[in-house]
């Protein structure tokens, strides 16, 4: 029975097995058009989304050409101080923010937006940043780099054209100084940085920048070189005050009476950088140092003192006391250069010794009027009848920090300076060099290169 059943069994299982491959194939292609079907499904919402990103983004470009042809179509607006029409500026900037620098808390605290809100490009600003001299060290600045700053015949001519500290009293001669002051800027800017690159001016660049809008000023701050008189005058040209002499130190730097040019919309900057008189106050770099140490760590101060005293002698002395080390009192000369010049810092940067290049970003923003501290009061007296402020309104000459304190002089500086040996006193040249050629101030030493 069994034998005879036995073919009959085998038929069945391979008609089975026959069925079973035949379902799977059809199982197989059913499957094949599932995943191809819901591919395409998949596929639909991506182009879609593609699609409307596509839109979105075209039309954010026709918005934003919309707005640059809008600048480009506006008039610049009239210098006030001089009457020449500036031409298109081709120099990039070499100097950018430094992001670890370390500001003092107790002095004109301002909101500040989390980032930095890039502005358009300026119709006459195109520049390239394939230099960063964030940190201007002897890597960077070179003696060949220096000579190829000098080759021009015009940078020569002018780099003897206006001897610090001298004192100029006619009018037309100061004017003149200050066309010479700006022909080398911008000649020093050209032939320090090269390229094409396009560089935008952000908040971070106007951070530094007081706005008086009665009389379209804008004043940055460079610390230690009559800062805080300058913004006496701008207090009482806002109507504040009616003379300098009543205003009380910690009036000007903690009442917050004045406004940042950060601190308006993108509109706002816009229109003050192009219409309003840009000013530029600075120092011989090296007597702004010395006179930044001497008031920071030669002087009682709740700030310097525990925030950058404390870990400056904590990094540079090795025999440091424990009352050293606790207070941060008596921070040497050498010990704060020394910090000035490590690469990696304990502490960030400040303003009152950053170079004048990062805090005014003079490249970029072009100054209508530079001054400098050697002939402040003339200089500052002349600005003020060029923008008709009120005739009874001078340049304070007054020393409200410290007044028993001997003001910083170059020979007070060499003798801090004397301190340093050779190499170190190249670093801190290196250092403030744009400083020193942007601005003609002399090499403070003759052993410097």
């Amino acid at each position: 029975m069994i034998g005879k059943h036995e073919p009959s069994h085998r038929q069945g299982r391979a008609s089975q097995a026959v069925m079973w491959v035949e379902c799977k194939v059809l199982e197989a292609g059913c499957g094949g058009r599932r995943r191809s079907l819901r591919s395409t499904v998949m596929r639909l919402p991506c182009s879609f989304w593609f699609l409307l990103l596509l839109g979105a983004g075209g039309l954010l470009l026709l918005h934003l050409q919309d707005l640059t042809e809008t600048l480009q179509q506006q008039n610049q607006g009239a210098k006030v101080i001089f009457s020449q029409v500036h031409a298109i500026r081709k120099e990039p900037c070499p100097y950018c923010p430094d992001n670890n620098r370390q500001t003092d808390p107790t002095e004109d605290n301002f909101p500040r937006s989390a980032q930095p809100v890039q502005l358009p490009v300026f119709p006459w600003v195109q520049r390239s940043s394939q230099i960063n001299p964030k940190d201007i060290t002897a890597a960077h600045v070179t003696k060949s780099h220096r000579k190829l700053l000098l080759k021009s015949g015009l940078l020569v001519q002018q780099l003897n054209a206006d001897p610090p500290g001298q004192i100029k009293e006619n009018p037309e001669q100061l004017s003149q100084v200050q066309l010479s002051r700006q022909r080398l800027m911008r000649e020093v800017c050209a032939k320090y940085t090269s390229g094409s690159t396009k560089q935008t001016i952000t908040r971070m660049h106007v951070s530094r920048i007081f706005v008086e809008d009665k009389h379209k000023l804008l004043y940055c701050e460079v610390p230690k070189a009559g800062c805080s008189n300058w913004k006496r005058v701008l207090m009482v040209l806002q109507g504040l005050a009616s003379s300098t002499g009543e205003i009380q130190h910690d009036e000007v730097h903690y009442g917050n009476h004045l406004k940042r040019l950060d601190s308006f919309d993108q509109n706002g900057i816009i229109h003050r950088l192009k219409t309003y008189t840009k000013v530029l106050f600075l120092r011989e770099p090296f007597e702004r140092l010395v006179s930044a140490f001497r008031d920071k760590f030669e002087s009682p101060n709740s700030y310097y003192h525990p925030v950058f005293g404390k870990p400056i002698i904590s990094k540079y002395r090795s025999n440091a006391t424990q009352y050293a080390l606790r207070t941060g009192a008596g921070v040497t000369f050498k010990e704060f250069i020394q910090y000035l010049l490590d690469v990696h810092r304990p502490v960030g940067m400040d303003i009152h010794w950053e170079p004048v290049g990062h805090l005014c970003s003079p490249c970029l923003l072009d100054y209508d009027f530079i001054g400098k501290f050697e002939t402040l009061e003339e200089e500052a007296n002349f600005l003020l009848r060029s923008i008709g402020a009120p005739s009874n309104l001078t340049f304070p000459s007054f020393k409200d920090r410290n007044p028993n304190a001997e003001r910083t002089s170059l020979e007070i500086t060499r003798r801090y300076f004397a301190q340093l040996n050779v190499t170190e006193r190249q670093r801190a040249y290196d250092f403030y060099y744009m400083d020193y050629l942007m601005f003609n101030y002399s090499k403070p030493f003759k052993d410097l290169y």
